[in-house]
C-alpha cells in the first residue's frame, strides 16, 4: 500500500460524512467516534494507508504506528509468525521516526474522516516527552497513546519502553513528565497484561496512570511469548521472544478490562479501550460489557483489513437486540455485564425465607 492513502495534502478538506449506523456513535474521552471500533497501532500503516481499501468514515479511528524519536528499521526477519490461535510478532517498533512522521505523514491527519490517535514509544522519559510535545501540536490528532508496554523492543536499562508500564515508579515519573506537554490532545496509556508473578496488578498500574492524569486507558498490549521450530530447534522469531496477539489472548484481556473498570476506572470516570483478540463483533461486545467504551482491532485487521467495518455492523445489530433504542447509543451497554444467574437465584431464595 502506498504511503499517502486517500488523503493527500493537496486535496481540499471536506466535512466527515458518517456512514455507520447511528446507534454506534459514541465518544471516547470527549472525542466523537462514528463507531467504537478502532484500528490498533501498527496494524494499518503509519497513518492513513488503510484508506486505500477501507472507507475510513466507517471506522471509529486509527492509531498510528508507535512513533519514536529516531527512525527504527525494527527487528530482523522473521518478525511476524502465525500460530494456532493468533500471531507472534516482534516487529521492534519499526517506524519513520519523529521528524519524518511530522514532515511526511502527520499533516494528513486533519483531513481524515475518523479520529486519529498517535501512538508514541520511547527508551527514556526524555524521548517520550519530546515526541508528545511535538505531536501534540499537530492539527487533527485527537489523542496520544503512550505505548509503555511493547514486549519486543530493546531493554530500557540501556533502553526500552516495557519497564515504564511494569514499574510503578517509572510510570509515575513518565506521567509527571509528559502530562503537562499534552495540552490539546487527550492522553491515553497503553498497559501490558501483568505477569501473575508481579506484585503489581493491572488495576494498580491503571490507578497510577489515572492519578498521573491519563484521560483514558488502553488494555492491553500483547502477551510476552515465544515459539520454537522443533525441526531446526531454533526460535521462530529472529528476536527469540515477542508478543502473542489474537484469539488466544482475548479472555485474558477481557478479565483485565473487567478488573480495571470495577477497580478504578468506573469511579474515576476514565474510559477504557479494550484490545486483544477482537476478531468478531462478539469479542467486541464482551469488551463493552466488561467496561470498555471502545475496542481496537489488531491482528485480525492485518488478516482482514475490512474487519473493523464488519465488526461494527454486528455490534449495531447486537445493541438493538439488547434493547438500545433507535435514538440511543451503544455506550448504554458499557459495563452492563450482569452477575451470574446463580447469585440472583440465591438472593431471591434468601429473601423468600
Amino acid at each position: 500500500m502506498g504511503g499517502l492513502g486517500n488523503y493527500r495534502a493537496d486535496k481540499p478538506r471536506v466535512a466527515p460524512m458518517p456512514q455507520t449506523d447511528p446507534i454506534l456513535r459514541t465518544t471516547l474521552a470527549g472525542i466523537p467516534l462514528n463507531t467504537p471500533v478502532l484500528c490498533a497501532a501498527g496494524t494499518c500503516g503509519v497513518l492513513d494507508e488503510l484508506g486505500e481499501i477501507v472507507d475510513l468514515n466507517r471506522v471509529g479511528g486509527v492509531v498510528t504506528k508507535s512513533i519514536t524519536r529516531r527512525p527504527r528499521i525494527g527487528n530482523e526477519t522473521w518478525r511476524i509468525m502465525p500460530r494456532r490461535a493468533g500471531m507472534l510478532n516482534a516487529v521492534g517498533l519499526a517506524n519513520p521516526g519523529l521528524v519524518r512522521f511530522l514532515a511526511d505523514h502527520a499533516r494528513r491527519a486533519a483531513d481524515m474522516p475518523c479520529a486519529v490517535i498517535a501512538s508514541v514509544a520511547g527508551f527514556s522519559v526524555h524521548e517520550y516527552a519530546e515526541c508528545v510535545a511535538a505531536i501534540d501540536a499537530v492539527e487533527g490528532i485527537k489523542a496520544i497513546e503512550l505505548n509503555v508496554s511493547c514486549p519486543n523492543g530493546p531493554s530500557s536499562h540501556g533502553g526500552g519502553g516495557i519497564e515504564f508500564g511494569a514499574d510503578p515508579n517509572a510510570l509515575r515519573d513518565l506521567m509527571r513528565a509528559v502530562r503537562p506537554l499534552a495540552r490539546k490532545s487527550r492522553l491515553f496509556v497503553k498497559l501490558s497484561p501483568v505477569s501473575v508473578a508481579s506484585p503489581n496488578s493491572a488495576t494498580d498500574l491503571a490507578r497510577i496512570a489515572i492519578n498521573g492524569g491519563a484521560d483514558g486507558l488502553v488494555l492491553c498490549n500483547t502477551v510476552p511469548a515465544m515459539g520454537i521450530d522443533i525441526e531446526t530447534r531454533r526460535p521462530v522469531l529472529a528476536n527469540v521472544t515477542g508478543g502473542l496477539s489474537g484469539p488466544a489472548v482475548h479472555e485474558i484481556a477481557v478479565k483485565i478490562v473487567h478488573d480495571v473498570y470495577r477497580g478504578v476506572a468506573r469511579e474515576a470516570r476514565v474510559p477504557i479501550v479494550g484490545v486483544g483478540g477482537v476478531s468478531t463483533w462478539r469479542d467486541a461486545a464482551e469488551f463493552i460489557l466488561a467496561g470498555a467504551d471502545a475496542v481496537q482491532v489488531g491482528a485480525m485487521g492485518m488478516a482482514d483489513p475490512k474487519a473493523p467495518v464488519r465488526i461494527g455492523k454486528g455490534l449495531a445489530a447486537w445493541a438493538r437486540r439488547q434493547g438500545v433504542s433507535e435514538h440511543g447509543s451503544i455506550s448504554e451497554l458499557v459495563g452492563a455485564m450482569r452477575p451470574p444467574e446463580k447469585i440472583l437465584k440465591g438472593l431471591l431464595d434468601y429473601h423468600a425465607e
